[in-house]
């Protein structure tokens, strides 16, 4: 099953994809919750039942020509790993990670598919990350076994985590080059785990700035796997539905490059993870 969260009447609502097709829950079954969130917290009968409902629903909506929100505007958790493909970290001068360089991002700093990633006034070191977004589905225990993790996991997203470089480094910490405004895309769709393989793992991923491919790789070269970094998690926190992991990004970013590529305005940015879809995005300058 595949949802999308789309603006309606002026605030997010959720969708059913059918192919090339949407339908507005709210319109199909009003008694289904209205958010992809709420969907995931009332558990696998209601997603089988919004499926249901969209199916026989005769009001379709044609996907191409909604207007996007990222797929849960506000996780209530933005778990990110940073340096999660050896080749990534190497070619940032890293050695290989023995322990997930874990971060946080904000609400603010989400945007939508085929809304604006902002440059920011600040910089001109707009960088590009494809990445693989786990999302959680129920609350979870604490020190989760590995071989149980999996199972707090819903479905499945893509996330290009668009990164100012220069303020990523003026600290020993990544986040404050990694939240600004507008600057994470999410979505578009909510792929339901059961459509996905186990973790997300052996799927290719790429990222292509105005059509060319910039990072290409597979979801199996992930030095933390989905499963080992939930259970790493829950040995220190309650992970909650609707929390989202965004799993880290392989090599070929724009800041590795001689010379550097940086996203400016008017560039097309995209972000494709086999099976989930096409993330793509405008870049525009803060005005």
């Amino acid at each position: 099953m595949r949802f999308v969260t789309f603006e309606s009447g002026g605030k997010p609502t959720v969708g059913v994809r059918l192919g090339d097709e949407v339908v507005d829950l709210s319109k199909a079954d009003a008694s289904l919750p209205d958010s992809v969130l709420g969907l995931i917290e009332a558990g696998d009968g209601a997603l089988k039942a919004a499926q249901k409902a969209a199916e026989a629903a005769s009001e379709r909506l044609a996907f191409d020509r909604l207007s996007f929100c990222p797929v849960i505007p506000r996780p209530p958790k933005i778990i990110c790993i940073g340096l999660n493909y050896a080749a990534h970290a190497a070619e940032g001068g890293h050695d290989r990670p023995t322990f997930p360089s874990f971060f946080m991002r904000g609400a603010t700093s989400l945007t939508g598919h085929k809304k604006p990633i902002v440059r920011p006034k600040v910089s001109e070191t707009l960088d590009y990350e494809a990445e693989l977004v786990a999302v959680i589905g129920k609350r979870s225990e604490r020190h989760t076994p590995r071989d149980k993790t999996l199972d707090l996991v819903a479905g499945y997203s893509m996330f290009n985590e668009a990164s100012v470089r220069e303020w990523q480094r003026k600290t020993q910490q990544y986040c404050i080059g990694k939240n600004f405004d507008d600057t994470g895309a999410f979505g578009p769709d909510f792929v339901t785990a059961d459509e996905v393989p186990a973790g997300g793992a052996g799927l290719s991923i790429q990222s292509r700035l105005n059509g060319n491919v910039m990072q290409d790789d597979n979801t199996s070269n992930m030095i933390f796997d989905v499963s080992e970094a939930l259970m790493l998690l829950t040995q220190c926190m309650t992970l909650e539905p609707g929390d989202i992991l965004v799993s880290g990004t392989p090599s070929g970013v724009g800041h590795a490059r001689k010379p550097p590529v940086w996203m400016k305005d008017g560039d097309i940015v995209e972000v494709e993870v086999e099976g989930l879809g096409i993330l793509q995005n405008p870049i525009i300058d803060e005005k």
